[in-house]
């Protein structure tokens, strides 16, 4: 599963990175996790809020922390 986290590198963007790779170990998810730092490649997905989190090419989620819960949906579909 291929899952890039997009943002400036704030501390939100790094907590929602630590938290993806947390469920998926719990999970025993394989992911493959990029943080996406560069502005042009963040407004290449149309996303206008960070921390946004992209999964297998779909933008999931944009603005904020995601909920612990739905990381565990994203992962196990």
């Amino acid at each position: 599963m291929d899952i890039k986290v997009l943002g400036s590198g704030c501390a939100n963007c790094k907590h929602t990175a630590r938290l993806i790779e947390e469920v998926a170990q719990a999970q025993g998810v394989a992911i493959t996790l990029e943080k996406v730092e560069e502005m042009r490649a963040i407004m290449g997905y149309g996303v206008m809020r960070t921390p946004a989190v992209v999964v297998n090419g779909k933008v999931v989620h944009a603005g904020g922390i995601p909920a612990r819960d739905s990381v565990a949906q994203w992962l196990s579909a």
